[in-house]
């Protein structure tokens, strides 16, 4: 029976050929996006072979765009903003407006025309978020001055292009009503700021009690299904009743809703839960914007390809850099910041392609941004390296990116004034934490259920709210002045990322984890865990000792004293 089912055609050959390409982008150490984006361009019209449904493709599009979006305002913060708000908001500010100019004169060059030029700069003046945080990753500079600028930077560039989604339909709208006045924008923009306005007031009033109080009382239900689906229902739900009700985008939609439950101590976990289904809609965001792209650009307007790569790499870098410079920085933030924009993304992309469904810019200009921002990305490890060798080695961050490690020695005792960090609080941890406190330790606990962290903090301890695995929420509890870290979760694959993040953070730590099973004790031990326990193993210890004595204590296990 013949089905037609162009809904699973299209995801099924998304996804696959997104993932095949986003592997080999990962082993060529470039940013897998190229590789979503090139699966598109596959999967498109402009090239033979399968062509995927474009109308189903940009419907699930706006579903990547949402969670993107929501997922945008879960991570904003004033307070980070603020921190280096005296040169991020300036530079950023002054930074949109060169790369607008630069993108403005190239499109009047190629006859384009005001509007559409500065759609134009717009898209090509905001840095992929994906990519950047990357690459200051693999750096270890994500908590150094030189990361907090290059984030709050990115921060207030997002801001910026969240109000041009808000402007550009007002915008369209006084243009297609004919003869254009200053007077007719100035009330298109005022009905839709006052739209925005009163959803933004339905969210402080109502939304800001609403939602925190909903994921709390689904967090104490227990149940992690229902949590991740009350998570994907307010991210969906405000973002679709945002655009029916208020008439605004779904991106702001998702954007508030997100920027709302971030205030809530729910919002970490908020996150992780969010993570798998944005991460699959993100990647057939990224091929339904491949899609679009007519790879025959690249013939037709060589220069053209060229000029847009030249503002973004060679453009916006000088004058983040001259910025950067004239707000008393040295020259190595300087150069690191200007590396870390030399790219465009995600906002680059929506911008494009809302200003071509509005016939505010024409098909041919997001093409150029398209083959600009594959292009820019690839470049970007380049960039990265070009400025390395010029600069000395960088302040690293507390926690760094995973790298493989052979297991560590036993370290010698940390110092007595160190906290003792336990990763989870379930049945194992508890055990560990209560003991823990009742012989008088410090205990700083890493937990996302609410349950557990309660139940933590009630035992004296300090918690960390989110995943262990989440290279910043590691940070917080400060590797450095530790005496040693449990890894108490039962997950082989979440705990192996926190054992290798914690040896790459500090060599000489004391790493004691838990496993429930032969292949996870050798995982641990080769990611580098000090000692690695498992429940059937000590049982049967127990059970010996007691029917055969102390002789039968222990039984030599090898992985170089790293496993019990």
């Amino acid at each position: 029976m013949d089905h037609q089912t162009p809904l699973i055609a299209t995801i099924v050959a998304g996804l696959t050929i997104a993932f095949a390409l986003g592997l080999l982008a990962q082993r060529l150490r470039v940013s897998p996006l190229v590789g979503y984006l090139l699966a598109g361009v596959l999967v498109g019209p402009f090239t033979p072979g399968f062509v995927a449904d474009a109308a189903l493709a940009v419907e699930l599009a706006e579903i990547g765009v949402i969670l993107l979006m929501f997922a945008v305002g879960l991570h904003f913060s004033w307070r980070d903003l603020m921190s280096v708000g005296a040169i991020a908001i300036p530079g950023a500010i002054v930074q949109i407006g060169v790369a607008v100019l630069l993108g403005l004169g190239l499109a009047l060059l190629l006859g384009w025309g005001v509007t559409a030029g500065l759609v134009f700069g717009l898209a090509l003046s905001v840095a992929s978020t994906v990519v950047l945080i990357r690459a200051l990753q693999e750096r270890r500079l994500m908590e150094s001055e030189r990361g907090r600028i290059a984030v709050g930077w990115l921060v207030v560039e997002d801001l910026a292009m969240v109000l041009a989604l808000v402007l550009l339909p007002a915008l369209a709208a006084a243009m297609s009503s004919g003869a254009v006045s200053l007077r007719d924008i100035a009330v298109a923009l005022g009905i839709t700021f006052g739209k925005v306005g009163l959803f933004g007031a339905a969210m402080l009033l109502v939304g800001r009690r609403a939602i925190p109080a909903l994921l709390h009382y689904v967090a104490h239900t227990g149940s992690r299904e229902l949590f991740r689906l009350a998570v994907y229902v307010v991210a969906l739900g405000v973002a679709f009743g945002a655009a029916k009700l208020f008439g605004v985008s779904f991106a702001l939609g998702a954007f508030f809703a997100g920027m709302v439950l971030s205030e809530s101590r729910l919002s970490q976990r908020a996150a992780e839960e969010a993570l798998p289904l944005r991460d699959a809609f993100a990647v057939l965001f990224f091929v339904s914007v491949g899609m679009l792209f007519d790879p025959g650009v690249l013939l037709r307007d060589p220069l053209g390809v060229v000029a847009t790569v030249l503002i973004i790499v060679v453009g916006k870098s000088v004058a983040a850099y001259g910025i950067v410079r004239l707000f008393g920085h040295g020259h190595g933030t300087a150069l690191t910041i200007s590396a870390s924009l030399a790219q465009i993304g995600e906002f680059s992309f929506i911008l494009a392609g809302l200003g071509v469904s509005l016939a505010l810019l024409p098909a041919e200009g997001r093409d150029l941004v398209l083959a600009g921002a594959i292009i820019s990305i690839l470049l970007n490890p380049l960039v990265f390296w070009a400025v390395d060798r010029r600069l000395p080695a960088a302040p690293r961050s507390p926690v760094p990116v995973p790298a493989a490690r052979p297991p560590a020695p036993v370290p010698p005792p940390a110092a007595e004034g160190g906290h003792e960090v336990l990763v989870g609080y379930g049945r194992v941890g508890g055990l560990v934490g209560r003991r823990l406190a009742a012989a008088g330790r410090k205990v700083v606990v890493i937990e996302a259920s609410e349950d557990a962290a309660e139940a933590a903090r009630k035992d004296g301890a300090r918690v960390i709210a989110g995943n262990a695995a989440d290279p910043e929420v590691l940070a917080e509890a400060d590797l450095a002045a530790a005496r040693r870290i449990f890894v108490a979760i039962p997950e082989p694959f979440e705990a192996g990322q926190v054992v290798e993040q914690a040896r790459a953070a500090r060599p000489d730590l004391e790493i004691l984890a838990r496993a429930d099973s032969e292949e996870a004790v050798e995982h641990l031990a080769r990611l580098g865990a000090t000692l690695t326990v498992m429940g059937e193993r000590e049982i049967a210890h127990r059970m010996l000792e007691r029917a055969l004595g102390r002789a039968a204590h222990r039984a030599p296990s090898g992985a170089q004293g790293a496993k019990m």
